[in-house]
């Protein structure tokens, strides 16, 4: 949520703002709505000046045996008057609230201009091409033949887009996910969370899902709850309404979830095997941090995705997002792409991005300076460390052999006991 301050003072940057991302908001009817209500405020304060000025009055008259009628009629009409502006506040303040969280993050300054995907640019790319000289499998082709998921059947107790994996397949997602975790908390330097996988309205709208997004999130409407479409968002709310201490700042948080979307709008994309899910795996990445060094940990944060993708030998590439490309909270985002040799296709696994104060505005996410003085809102960040589902593509159809098997990398031997999948 952006600073009504920052809109009022700072128009035409953020009108700019918003259209590189393609966001076509109002701004005219929030300023407008903005100016309605600091004059309601200063209508009110007027009156409240008078009342108090007549009350004292009042006082005066009635210990000289006066007759104050006239003037306790007037306190009386003042009090209704307020009472109406009052009103009237509150019904402007819900439209300007409404509006406001409505209007997406701005782009940093450093984020390339562009209207969508096609124009984002590549700014490293890591790993040989995997080439055998044999036919490439598909991971599809290759979990049949391994017995390494099912999706017919888990079709049949879901629906689509809700994967079963089986015997090893089961294993290896496993391996994955422990293997990332304890990644990230040995060498990165991040504490473990488990949160719930369901969040409350309050949560959803902090991180930005909310209003904007409903129709893309799971929701149980009798509990008034939705399940998460990724850690990020009951690992952002931690410390909702809380002020913390500068000194422990930066705090680094990852978590595995199940993450849930109803991926509305997706009719027509490719939805076969892993490749779009209603339900997926990931672990996450989350940062609490002072707004002068978020940049550079957002920098880290990549940084700590790519070593997960390195560690485990995969050829990948960073795209740098432009501002049409970038989602609704973010003011600057990096994906990373694994490359799928029997796809023969770039798959995003993983998004990096800093959220600045937008999140933590909504959330009342704070921090007191060391120094003293007013708590201020700390920076933002998240990143998939990463989602496993086209991370096992890439695996697999990356470690595929010429005889039907899979070799896996040295790296997961301890999490599976074994380094290579084979025919039964």
């Amino acid at each position: 949520m952006l600073d009504i301050q920052r809109i009022r003072e700072n128009t035409d940057e953020v009108r700019t703002g918003i259209e590189s991302k393609n966001a076509p908001i109002d701004t005219d009817t929030i300023l407008s709505l903005d100016q309605e209500r600091r004059d309601i405020i200063s209508e009110v304060e007027a009156l409240k000046h008078e009342r108090n000025v007549l009350s004292h009055q009042v006082a005066e008259l009635k210990k000289s045996k006066g007759d104050a009628t006239a003037l306790i009629e007037r306190t009386r009409e003042i009090g209704a008057q307020i009472k109406s502006l009052d009103d009237k506040q509150h019904k402007v303040e819900e439209q300007l609230d409404n509006l406001l969280m409505q209007i997406p993050n701005i782009p940093h300054s450093s984020v390339p201009v562009g209207f969508d995907a096609s124009e984002n640019p590549v700014v490293k790319e890591w790993g040989p091409r995997y080439a055998p000289g044999f036919e490439l499998l598909t991971h599809l082709e290759i979990g049949a033949a391994l017995g390494l998921f099912d999706f017919t059947r888990g079709t049949k107790i879901a629906g689509p887009g809700f994967p079963l994996y089986t015997g090893s397949g089961a294993r290896l997602e496993r391996a994955l996910i422990n293997f990332m975790l304890d990644f990230h908390i040995e060498k990165h330097g991040y504490t473990e969370v488990l949160p719930p996988v369901v969040s409350n309205r309050k949560t959803m709208t902090t991180t930005g899902q909310l209003p904007k997004f409903e129709e893309d999130m799971y929701k149980i409407p009798q509990d008034d709850l939705y399940l998460i479409p990724t850690a990020e968002v009951p690992v952002t709310n931690i410390h909702q309404n809380e002020i913390l201490a500068e000194r422990d700042l930066p705090i680094r948080y990852c978590a595995y979830s199940a993450c849930f979307r109803r991926e509305a709008g997706s009719y027509g994309k490719d939805t076969r095997g892993f490749l779009r899910l209603h339900q997926f795996n990931k672990v996450e990445m989350v940062k609490f941090t002072h707004p002068d060094t978020s940049y550079a940990e957002l920098e880290t944060l990549r940084r700590d995705a790519e070593e997960i993708l390195e560690a485990l030998g995969l050829e990948y590439r960073v795209i740098e997002l432009v501002t049409g490309d970038l989602s609704f909270a973010a003011a600057k985002c990096y994906d990373l792409e694994l490359w799928a040799p029997g796809e023969k296709r770039w798959l995003e696994v993983s998004s990096c991005s800093n959220f600045e104060d937008f999140q933590a505005r909504r959330g009342a996410i704070r921090f007191k300076p060391e120094g003293g003085g007013k708590a201020q809102l700390l920076h933002t960040l998240n990143g998939s460390g990463v989602a496993t589902p086209r991370l096992l593509v890439a695996l697999l159809e990356t470690y595929q052999q010429g005889d039907g098997s899979v070799l896996l990398p040295e790296i997961l031997k301890p999490y599976m006991g074994t380094t290579g999948l084979h025919l039964k």
